[in-house]
C-alpha cells in the first residue's frame, strides 16, 4: 500500500467533494453590502472597539491571506488592504469570485437573520449552486410576526382582550408552522431560543388558560402601541414557541436546528450548552434535531447527544472562520471522537457578505484533511473509511437528514 498515494486521493476527495450548506443565511443586497462592519466575516464580537480588536486574532490573520490569495494581492496584504480592495470590485464579481471555489451544491437559507429590505432573497442564491436554494424557517421571527399582526387588529378595533390574542396567536402559530411544515420549499425549522431565554426548555405543550402569559401579553401589546417594538424573550412564551414547533416537525419529518454555544454577547453562554436540550430531546423522541455551530465550547457535550440520542445530529459550521487553524482542527477532533459519522453534517454560517460562504469551505476543507489524514497516517482509518466520511459529512447525511432528494454533481 502506498500511503501517498492514499493521501493524495484523500485530498483530492476532500477539496473537490461537493457539499450542501445545512445551514446559512443571505447575502447583502449590492446598495446595503456595507451596512455592516466587514469585521463580522471573522469575529461575533459587536461594537467600535470588540470588532478593531476582532483584526488581532489568529482568525482574521489568516482570513487576511487566504482572500488576499483569491483577490491577487501580495502575500503581505493585511486586513485593510483586504477590505480596500473588496469595496472597489464589482459586487457580481465578488460575489461569484467568492462562491464559485465553493463547490456547494444547495444551500439551506435561514432568511430569518437581519433586516429583509437589506438582504437577497432566499431564491436569489440559486445563482451559485446547481440545485435550488432551501428556506429554513425561523420560528421565533414567525411567532414574532403573528403576534404583532394580531396586536395590531386589536389596537386598531380599540379593544384589548389578551385571552382572545393568546388563542388567536396560539392558533395561527399553528397554522402558519403546519403550513411551513408542508411546504416544499422548506427543509426545516430553526430556534434561536440559545439567544432569548437559553437552551433549558421546558416542555410547554399549550398556554390555554395561562394567567400570566395573559397578563404578559396586556404589558407587550402596550409597550407595542407605543413603539411598535416586539421581541419576544420571555420564557413561557418562547418554549412554548419551541414545542409547537417540534411537534409539527415531527410530524412532518422535517429537522428543528438550535442555535447552540457560539454567538455574539446577547447570550448567556452557561445556557447554551447543548446538553440542556436533553428534557426536549426526550419529549420529542420522533423529531430530528440538529445542533449548529459545533455546539462549540461545548462540542463535546454535542458530541455526547449525538451518540446516545437517535433523533439528535450534529453540525460543524460557524467555527470557520472565527477559530483559529489549531482550534479548528480541535473542533473536528472533538466532533469525531463520539459522534457516529452518519450524524454529523457541514455548514458555512455564511452570511452578509460573500466571503463567508468561501472562507467557510476552505477551511473546514482544509481542517478536516488534516484530521483525516493523521488517522490514516496511523493506521487508524484505511482510505475508503475517511473518504466515507467527507462523503457523509458534506453531502450524504444532510441529503438524507433534509430529504433533499439530490445527487451530488462529481468533478
Amino acid at each position: 500500500m502506498d500511503i501517498n498515494k492514499d493521501l493524495w486521493e484523500l485530498s483530492r476527495v476532500v477539496f473537490s467533494y461537493p457539499v450542501i450548506d445545512n445551514h446559512a443565511h443571505a447575502l447583502l443586497r449590492e446598495e446595503h453590502k456595507d451596512a455592516y462592519p466587514f469585521e463580522g466575516v471573522i469575529s461575533e464580537a459587536s461594537g467600535e472597539k470588540a470588532t478593531q480588536d476582532a483584526t488581532h486574532t489568529l482568525a482574521c490573520y489568516r482570513a487576511s491571506s487566504q482572500l488576499a490569495k483569491l483577490f491577487g494581492l501580495p502575500p503581505d496584504a493585511d486586513w485593510e488592504a483586504v477590505k480596500q480592495y473588496r469595496r472597489a470590485l464589482p459586487y457580481d464579481q465578488l460575489c461569484s469570485m467568492c462562491m464559485a471555489p465553493t463547490r456547494i451544491q444547495c444551500i439551506l437559507i435561514d432568511d430569518g437573520l437581519g433586516s429583509g429590505e437589506h438582504l437577497y432573497a432566499y431564491r436569489w442564491h440559486d445563482q451559485f449552486t446547481y440545485n435550488s436554494t432551501k428556506r429554513i424557517v425561523r420560528v421565533e421571527a414567525l411567532a414574532e410576526s403573528i403576534l404583532k399582526h394580531a396586536m395590531e387588529e386589536q389596537i386598531e378595533k380599540k379593544e384589548l382582550s389578551p385571552t382572545t390574542l393568546l388563542a388567536r396567536f396560539m392558533s395561527q402559530l399553528e397554522g402558519a408552522l403546519a403550513t411551513a411544515a408542508a411546504d416544499n420549499e422548506v427543509a426545516g425549522f430553526k430556534s434561536i431560543a440559545c439567544y432569548r431565554t437559553g437552551l433549558d426548555i421546558s416542555v410547554v405543550p399549550s398556554l390555554r388558560d395561562d394567567m400570566p402569559v395573559e397578563q404578559l401579553l396586556t404589558r407587550l401589546s402596550l409597550i407595542y402601541m407605543t413603539n411598535r417594538s416586539l421581541r419576544l424573550s420571555h420564557r413561557r412564551i418562547n418554549d412554548y414557541i419551541v414545542n409547537v414547533a417540534m411537534r409539527i416537525a415531527g410530524e412532518a419529518g422535517k429537522p428543528v436546528q438550535f442555535h447552540t454555544g457560539l454567538g455574539d454577547n446577547d447570550i448567556t453562554l452557561t445556557l447554551s450548552s447543548p446538553a440542556h436540550l436533553q428534557p426536549l430531546i426526550k419529549a420529542y423522541p420522533n423529531t430530528k434535531i440538529v445542533l449548529l455551530h459545533s455546539g462549540y465550547p461545548f462540542t463535546q457535550e454535542a458530541g455526547y447527544l449525538t451518540a446516545v440520542y437517535e433523533n439528535v445530529y450534529l453540525d460543524f459550521g460557524e467555527v470557520f472562520p472565527f477559530l483559529s487553524p489549531d482550534g479548528q482542527r480541535q473542533v473536528v477532533r472533538q466532533v469525531l471522537e463520539l459522534s457516529p459519522t452518519n450524524k454529523i453534517m457541514w455548514s458555512t454560517d455564511g452570511h452578509y457578505w460573500p466571503e463567508t460562504y468561501y472562507l467557510a469551505s476552505l477551511q473546514a476543507r482544509q481542517a478536516l484533511l488534516e484530521v483525516l489524514e493523521n488517522s490514516v497516517r496511523k493506521w487508524e482509518l484505511t482510505l475508503p473509511q475517511a473518504i466515507g466520511i467527507v462523503q457523509k459529512a458534506f453531502f450524504e447525511n444532510a441529503n438524507r437528514v433534509y430529504n433533499l432528494g439530490l445527487e451530488p454533481q462529481l468533478v
